[in-house]
C-alpha cells in the first residue's frame, strides 16, 4: 500500500523514462541489413532469400537489379498479407515461395535449371516449428509449384519426403497443379546448359548461372501472431546436374529446419556441403544448446564450419523473439524482410 504522496516530479520522469523505452523498443536497433536486433517484441516477421553467390554490382544491369527486388518485394508482401490476417507462419512461407516459383527469375519451379540430359527436376521441402512436422518432395518433374506438394506431403501423408513419379502419383490424388515438362523451359536456362556442355570435359557443373555463378535456390522463413515459427525451401539444383541429383533443399536438418525452440532457417549453397553438415539444424542447435544469439550461430555455422571444409552459400533465419539475421560467405544473397514493426518491404542483394 502507498503510504506517502509521489513526488510530482518524480512521477514525470518516470513516465518520460518509460516513453522513451517504448519508443526505443518500438523503433529497434539496426543491424549491417537493416533488420532490427534482439529484444523488440514482434507480432510477425518473415524474411526470404532468393539464393547467394558471386553477385556483384557490375554483373547486374541496372533493370535487372530492378526486377530481382521487385520480385523480392512481391514475395514479401505475399507472406506479409497472410500474417497480418492472422494467417500461419506455414501459410505465409508456401505464399512467399509460390511467387518466387513461379517467376524465371529465379531457379526454382518455373525458373529451374536443366539437367545433364535436358530435364528439370525440382525439389522443395517446409517445416513446421510449432510441431516439428515436415514434409518435402524431390526430383518432380511436372509440378508446378513443389513448395505446395512438401506442405501436402508434411499435412496429408505420413511420411516426410517422396521422391519422383511417386511424388508426382501423391500430387495427383491431392489435387496439386502438374503441368507439361514444357512450361519449365526457357531459353536463358537452356543457353546455360548448352554453354556449360559445350565446354571442355572437366569444367564441371553450375549452381545457377555462369555470369554470377549464383546458387540458385528460394527460401522463406516465418513468425505469425501465435509465436510459431516456420520454413521452407526450393530449388532447380544444378546446372547439368546428373538425373535424380538431390541437394539439401529437400533435406529437412541440412536445407530447411524449424522448431519453435530455437529458430528457423533455409540455406542456399553448395548443397553437398549442407547435407554434409546439417547447416540448418547446426544453426538452430547453436542457439538452443549453447544460447547463442542468432546472427552469432549463424555466423558461425556459415563462416566458419562451412568455409572450412571449402564450401559456400548463405542462410536466412529467424528467432522465436522474431530477431532476423542473415549470413554468407559469397559475395551477395538476394534477400529481403519485413516484421510487423516495420512492414515495408526491405530487399539486399549485395554484401553490407
Amino acid at each position: 500500500m502507498m503510504t506517502g504522496r509521489m513526488n510530482p516530479s518524480g512521477w514525470w520522469k518516470r513516465l518520460a523514462a518509460m516513453v522513451l523505452l517504448a519508443g526505443l523498443a518500438g523503433g529497434g536497433i539496426l543491424g549491417p541489413d537493416g533488420v532490427r536486433a534482439e529484444g523488440e517484441t514482434m507480432r510477425y516477421a518473415i524474411a526470404i532469400h532468393g539464393g547467394a553467390g558471386t553477385i556483384t554490382r557490375t554483373s547486374m544491369t541496372p533493370d535487372r537489379e530492378k526486377a530481382y527486388r521487385a520480385k523480392l518485394a512481391e514475395a514479401l508482401e505475399a507472406g506479409r498479407a497472410v500474417l497480418a490476417g492472422g494467417g500461419s507462419a506455414v501459410d505465409a512461407v508456401e505464399a512467399a515461395i509460390v511467387v518466387m516459383e513461379d517467376s524465371p527469375l529465379f531457379n526454382a519451379g518455373k525458373g529451374a535449371v536443366f539437367t545433364a540430359d535436358g530435364r528439370n527436376e525440382l525439389d522443395a521441402s517446409i517445416m513446421d516449428g510449432r510441431t516439428r512436422n515436415a514434409g518435402a518432395v524431390a526430383a518432380v518433374t511436372h509440378v508446378k509449384n513443389p513448395i505446395r506438394l512438401a506442405r501436402q506431403v508434411m499435412e496429408r501423408s505420413p511420411h516426410v519426403l517422396l521422391a519422383g513419379e511417386g511424388a508426382e502419383v501423391f500430387a495427383r490424388e491431392v489435387g496439386v497443379t502438374l503441368v507439361p515438362a514444357t512450361y519449365f523451359w526457357t531459353e536463358r536456362r537452356w543457353k546455360q546448359l548448352m554453354r556449360i556442355q559445350n565446354r571442355k570435359k572437366g569444367a564441371g557443373l553450375l549452381l545457377d548461372h555462369d555470369a554470377d555463378h549464383k546458387y540458385g535456390t528460394v527460401g522463406a522463413v516465418a513468425l505469425d501472431a501465435e509465436g510459431n515459427l516456420a520454413a521452407g525451401t526450393s530449388t532447380g539444383g544444378l546446372t547439368n546436374k546428373a538425373w535424380g541429383r538431390v541437394g539439401d533443399s529437400p533435406i529437412i536438418g541440412a536445407g530447411t529446419y524449424a522448431s519453435n525452440t530455437s529458430c528457423a532457417v533455409s540455406g542456399t549453397g553448395q548443397g553437398e556441403y549442407f547435407i554434409r553438415l546439417t547447416i540448418a539444424r547446426e544453426v538452430c542447435a547453436l542457439v538452443e544448446y549453447r544460447n547463442l544469439p542468432l546472427q552469432q550461430a549463424a555466423d558461425e555455422v556459415i563462416q566458419h564450419k562451412l568455409k572450412e571444409l571449402g564450401g559456400a552459400g548463405g542462410v536466412i533465419a529467424l528467432g522465436r523473439d522474431g530477431t532476423i539475421a542473415f549470413s554468407f560467405n559469397t559475395e551477395g544473397m538476394y534477400r529481403g524482410w519485413l516484421t510487423s514493426a516495420d512492414p515495408k518491404p526491405h530487399t539486399a542483394i549485395y554484401k553490407p
